[in-house]
């Protein structure tokens, strides 16, 4: 069976709410993306995370080997809207998959930049 990575940095984390679709996944460990990225809240209810040519952040979250299986039938059916799977850069220089905001929801209400917090689970722990 085909096997990916997938980079995951909001509810599909360890103890979020999305982790469960994950089970039947090897974990891989924590890391960080490419200083690449802007990370943003949505309406705090989930992160996005959006590539851009300057100005970027480093992004922590955790790397899952998956089936494509696992992917297609438990996590993508359950990822918000605003979000659609694409590839990012990590920090070591590889690649892997990872749920991006799509360019057109950026600027929607309740979105929030928070690439200087430290990731969803430290802005989750300040807004709390």
């Amino acid at each position: 069976m085909d096997r990916v990575t997938m980079f995951v940095n909001g509810q599909a984390m360890s103890g979020g709410t999305l982790n469960d679709a994950l089970n039947d996944a090897r974990f891989l460990g924590k890391v960080r993306t490419a200083p690449k990225y802007r990370f943003y809240s949505v309406r705090d209810e989930f992160p996005g995370l959006h590539p851009v040519a300057e100005g970027g952040f480093v992004v922590p979250g955790e790397l899952y080997e998956v089936d494509y299986d696992v992917l297609r039938e438990k996590l993508l059916p359950r990822e918000p809207a605003e979000l659609e799977l694409g590839v990012i850069e990590l920090e070591d220089g590889s690649g892997s998959l990872s749920m991006r905001m799509r360019a057109g929801a950026l600027g929607a209400a309740g979105v929030t930049d928070i690439s200087d917090r430290g990731g969803w689970l430290a802005y989750l722990e300040e807004t709390r």
